[in-house]
This record gives C-alpha cells, structure tokens and sequence, in this order.
C-alpha cells in the first residue's frame, strides 16, 4: 500500500541527458521513492528508492538557476523550476529520504522482510500493539488526574457552600438571639482553611511520542522543519531548536484533518480574527496519527487519501482483538507442544493447521512473544481497572454537581427572602 501512496508532487523540469534538454513534468514523492513523469509524454522518466540516494543538494550554475540535484549512486539529476520554490521541495525531500535511511525500513528492508519468519511478524504485531496499549494508559492516567483535581474542586465548593449556609442561618436569626456569634465561628473551628494544591500539568505529564516535522503555517508557501510533541493535555508544535511555535490544548483544538498517512493539518477558530492552523508533514505521522484519534476522536477528520490508511490500520490483521491473541497463542502452542496432534483441536480449522504447518516460529521468537502477551496482558488488567476507577469517579462527580446545584438553588431562594 506504501509503494501507492502519494506524499507530495511538484510542477518542475527535469534535464534529461540523453537528448540534452529541459522536459517538463511533475515530481512525485512516494514514502519509499521519487519519479518524475513527463507532462507531454506521460512517460515515467525517473524512478529510484529513496535509500538508493547519496546526496541532495541545492544548486546553480551559469546555464542553471535555482535547481535541485538528487545523487542518486552514480548518477546526478537535475531538477529545475520547483514549483511553490526550491527551499520547500528541498525541505521535504530531505525529511523523508533521512527519516527512510533512519528507519527499519531503509536500505535492504525490502529483502529483509521478504526473508521474515512469521514469529518476527507477530513480534512487531504485538510490539506495535504494547506501544499503543501504553500511549493509551498515559492518556487514561493524565485523565485521572484531571478528574482528582476536579473532586478536590468540588470538596473545596461544598467547604465553601457549608460556609455560606451557616452565614445564611446567621442572618436569618432574629437579632435577639444570644448565640448568633457561635454560628460565626464554627466554620473556623470546623472547617480548616484548604490549601489549594494546583499542579502544573505542563511539568508533571509525559511525553508520549515526539516526532520530525515539517511545518506550514496556515497557507504560508515556506515550510520549515520542526517537531510534533503529543502529551495527554494536548499538542505541541516546536521549531529544530526545541523553541515552541505554538501549544494547542485539547479544548483548544477545532479540528483535525488527516489529508494522507502523512500529512495532517490543525486548527483553531476564532471569531473576527484569522483561525491558527497548522499543516504538518512527517515520515513518522503513521505512528501519531492513532494517538490523535484517540484524543480528538470526535475532531478528527479522516479525508479521501487518508480512508486507505484507517481501514488498513483497523483490518484484522492490525487490529487489537481477539484475533492477534489468538493467532499468536495459536502460533505459541504449535511451538511449545510440537509433538501435539494441531489437526485434533477442536476449533482449529483445516487453514490454520496448514499455516501452522508452513509457519514455524523459533523458542526464541516463542519465548519473545509470551513475553510481550504477559506484559499486553498486565496492561490491559491496569488499564481495565483505571477505566473503572474514572467510572466510579465520574459518578460521584455526577452526584456532587447534582447536590451544590441544588443547594445553590436553595441559598438563592434564602438570599431573595433576605432581600
């Protein structure tokens, strides 16, 4: 699906040594190559992986202005007329051809994974699925915390409402009575003063991914390159030097528009005032993208380029379910008990036994992979326990604003008497 998906193109020439001319055409970028085609033609002209590229560079010369040369092995091509400008194609092409020669999927990944066992498989199946799994208990227990300091707010109204109503009563004793001074005090006396105790979530919250990006700034034509810092509160956008350009809480947050598997924009409206949105581009956002989901599921729009990706992403084969646990159990028990009749289990059907037969994983990856399903597991029992906990929380939240509305109701009825 990678090979199809296309990152970015731009309107250039391309010189073209075998007639010694300039054809027009367009530049195409794929997360794992650059072509070029013809405009005329419709020929592809140029065609090579981005971890067969030794330099890019910006250069000119008497006969050449502003173009951009690509070294790819021994051979140097020459682009010129970059349409928005040379800094931008620069800029991109870089981010990806480094962040491809960073990755695991750089030079040799291809013949690497045509060469993977079905145990390594299942490992980065799982792997990817422990990282989610922890990027969603940092969510949860950021969340919890909010939902603390929102029962410590509570218990400081009804301190305070206790308070009000005792000053209530004072106030509607008759002038005679003797013990009016006493109701004056007993808050005092009571109720100790409660220090209000407000963490600073930007110091205490994590980290939970941080990825390179490059930044438009509304519909600037520029870019730049940057980063994308995700925390459970919200987002944060910072230039190379880790200077922030702009924080965007999660309230703060309109909406989010997944443009590719790459390629998201985000924005904040206001009203008579220009909106503040962002476009970002990185080779990492396929890892960004679920956490954003995640947060901003009711903001976040997935466009048409970008529909592949969710429906790759929630196939069986990357999904979260029963099914990854039950493949790999599968896998594990034809691994631990070998001498077992895999043909006599009953629910196993006669496609599965034949890919246990094809399929063998080593006791290494076996032994990998029970790990990986004790700690999923341990996960899973924490966060489980977590979500049940926020439950019982957001009751008594429920049952507390329910109360001081109602006695805030009734003070206001007191106070009208009084008046």
């Amino acid at each position: 699906m990678n090979e199809d998906i296309r990152i970015h193109s731009w309107p250039c020439s391309y010189y073209l040594d075998t007639s010694k001319q300039w054809v027009s055409g367009r530049l195409l970028l794929t997360p794992l190559a650059i072509k070029f085609t013809a405009d005329k033609t419709g020929e592809l002209l140029v065609n090579f992986h981005l971890s067969s590229i030794s330099e890019i560079k910006k250069e000119s010369s008497n006969l050449i202005f502003s173009s951009l040369t690509i070294l790819e092995k021994s051979t140097k091509h020459w682009f010129s007329s970059l349409q928005p400008n040379r800094n931008v194609v620069f800029n991109i092409l870089e981010h990806f051809w480094r962040e491809q020669l960073l990755s695991s999927q750089g030079a040799g990944a291809e013949a690497a994974a045509l060469q993977s066992t079905k145990g390594k498989e299942l490992t980065g199946l799982l792997t990817g699925s422990q990282k989610r799994l922890e990027d969603t208990a940092k969510v949860l227990h950021y969340q919890g915390e909010q939902f603390d300091n929102i029962m410590r707010g509570l218990n400081k109204i009804e301190g305070d409402m206790d308070v009000a109503d005792r000053l209530l009563t004072e106030l509607e004793s008759p002038s005679w009575w003797p013990f009016s001074s006493k109701l004056w005090k007993a808050p005092l006396e009571t109720k100790p003063k409660e220090t209000a105790t407000v963490s600073d979530s930007k110091n205490q919250e994590g980290i939970i991914i941080r990825i390179p990006v490059i930044i438009t700034h509304r519909t600037d034509s520029n870019v730049k390159p940057g980063k994308l810092t995700l925390f459970a509160s919200g987002l944060e956008i910072s230039d190379c030097n880790s200077q922030v350009i702009h924080r965007f809480e999660s309230k703060d947050v309109d909406d989010i528009r997944v443009h590719t598997p790459y390629e998201i924009s985000v924005r904040q409206r206001f009203i008579g005032k220009p909106d503040t949105s962002y476009r970002l581009l990185s080779a990492k956002m396929p890892e960004a993208i679920p956490i954003l989901e995640m947060q901003f599921s009711k903001k976040i729009q997935f466009l048409e380029d970008a529909l592949g990706f969710v429906g790759a992403r929630k196939s069986p084969q990357l999904d979260l379910g029963t099914s990854i646990w039950q493949a790999a159990t599968g896998l594990l028990g034809g691994v631990v008990q070998p001498s077992s009749p895999v043909g006599g289990r009953e629910g196993v059907d006669n496609d599965q036994v034949q890919l246990q037969k094809q399929e063998k994983i080593s006791q290494e990856e076996a032994k990998e992979l029970k790990q990986i399903l004790k700690k999923l597991k341990g996960l899973a029992l924490e966060t489980e326990a977590e979500l049940e906990r926020q439950d019982e929380a957001l009751d008594s939240i429920t049952t507390s604003v329910d109360r001081t509305t109602l006695n805030i109701d009734k003070q206001n009825r007191r106070i009208k008497k009084l008046t």
